[in-house]
């Protein structure tokens, strides 16, 4: 038989007729359901105010930004969907499918919110549609819920067709793919920067986001040292990643960006995100998460503490390093400073660093050249990033902006350096290879100086061990 005359039926519907008295009775005998909004409070509002900035960069352009859909895992199953960033930033909904049509006034810009209605007994999909049937997936919120939570007209998907015919084809066009908008419209540079610049400055419902998702991953933390005992006694790196994920499950959406977790020869690798080793009591343990508040606002903390709750002295040696690097480069934030203040101060004092360690065979100076970088070879990474929506919000600036730009009040960016000696690294001393540390914070621009969101984790060795004895 030709490949091309197979016919596939989805198995979770097989066993369901589709008509006769099987369909007349799944339409009758069932009660009301709860079709409200899970909203953060304010998320609407704030919304608006963020289509407002947009609205105000592009008069007289219609803006069509979309949601984007779940990405398939595997032959009929999904990921859990996580709509686009620059999507929820304007409407703080996380439906999928949805589109944001923006249409132009004298006044600034309407917005409508296109929807997928709720499949509710009576319709055929409820049973016999697996992915959108609420037999299957359950209730969903209705189209009158949304617009009183989100302050925001929004109408069905079934008339979206008939709504684009009359958008031109110059709109300009953000957010994930969606195929019903992809063929109509291209993607536009300038509305994509514009929204990354956007979020340079969080306003103040932002940073309550993102100060609730950093409580909730220094919660996460604490958990994760009280398994350690499990950890070295049989769970390994996988026991902890996975109490990390689950406290992030239960305290907000889920985990911002795949936890690394690197034990022992796994802590210098960047991003250890098998978190397959073992945790034996000798190992440092390099541990990156951040929880993702149910705003999708989301948190990015590193600290590197000891599986026994002692550093050795050759690891208290390289922490100490990292830690003067840190406090250095967090000192470099302020309004009116810049991004690159704060990376060039980490690298040179890494470089520093690795000079008086005896293994930077040149000078800090030579180092810092531009033709020089030898430091890099054990600090590969950038020493931080903007934070948001996106663990790397703001990407889409540009260098020149992203790093020169004077901060800002309201910024929220990560201060993160760090030493990665690898196991088989010949140019490391024998008693230092095998050891990577990395220390990160979460800090916002004041109008002073900033405010470290995630002061509540210890940064020094002792303060480290003195946070895990109790």
């Amino acid at each position: 038989m030709c490949p091309d005359s197979l016919q596939f039926r989805d198995p979770r519907t097989q066993p369901l007729p589709r008509d006769g008295a099987f369909r007349e009775y799944l339409a009758t005998g069932w009660g009301a359901v709860d079709r409200s909004v899970d909203l953060a409070e304010g998320a609407g509002a704030a919304a608006g105010r963020h289509r407002d900035v947009i609205s105000a960069q592009f008069p007289g352009h219609w803006l069509v930004v979309t949601a984007g859909r779940a990405v398939t895992r595997a032959n009929d199953t999904e990921f859990p969907f996580r709509p686009d960033s620059d999507f929820v930033w304007l409407t703080s909904c996380q439906a999928e499918g949805a589109v944001l049509v923006m249409r132009p006034t004298a006044g600034g810009h309407d917005a409508t919110l296109y929807l997928a209605e709720p499949v509710g007994p009576g319709e055929e999909a409820f049973y016999a549609d697996a992915m959108r049937g609420e037999l299957w997936i359950g209730p969903s919120a209705g189209l009158p819920q949304w617009a009183e939570a989100l302050g925001i007209e929004v109408r069905s998907l079934e008339v979206l067709d008939e709504s684009l015919a009359i958008v031109p084809a110059d709109a300009l066009r953000a957010g994930a793919p969606e195929p019903r908008v992809d063929g109509r419209f291209a993607a536009s540079r300038a509305l994509l920067i514009a929204l990354s610049a956007a979020k340079l400055v969080k306003d103040d419902w932002e940073i309550a986001q993102l100060r609730a998702a950093v409580d909730a991953t220094v919660g996460g933390f604490r958990s994760v040292v009280r398994e350690l005992p499990a950890a070295i006694e049989f769970g390994g790196e996988r026991w902890l990643q996975s109490t990390f994920e689950r406290h992030a499950r239960t305290f907000g959406n889920g985990v911002g960006y795949s936890t690394i977790i690197g034990s022992g020869p796994h802590a210098p690798t960047l991003h250890w995100t098998r978190c397959d080793g073992p945790v034996l009591p000798e190992h440092l343990i390099l541990m990156d998460a951040g929880v993702e508040a149910r705003s999708l606002y989301t948190a990015d903390v590193t600290r590197t503490f000891p599986a026994s709750g002692s550093y050795t002295a050759a690891q208290r040696e390289v922490h100490d390093h990292v830690e003067r690097a840190h406090r250095a480069a967090m000192s470099q934030v302020g309004p009116g400073r810049s991004f690159i203040d704060m990376r060039n101060t980490a690298y040179e004092q890494i470089a520093t660093s690795l000079r008086d360690l005896g293994i930077l065979q040149v000078s800090v100076d030579e180092a810092m050249s531009p033709n020089g970088q030898q430091h890099r070879r054990y600090l590969p990474s950038g020493t931080g990033h903007h934070l948001g929506l996106d663990v790397h919000d703001c990407a889409r600036i540009g260098d020149e902006r992203y790093l020169d730009e004077p901060l800002q009040p309201g910024a929220v960016l990560t201060v993160e350096p760090g030493l990665y000696f690898h196991a088989n690294d010949l140019t490391v001393p024998p008693e230092l290879r095998g050891i990577g540390v990395r220390i990160e914070d979460d800090l916002l621009v004041t109008a002073t100086g900033h405010d470290v969101l995630s002061a509540a984790l210890p940064i020094s060795a002792d303060g480290l061990e003195a946070w895990l004895r109790g």
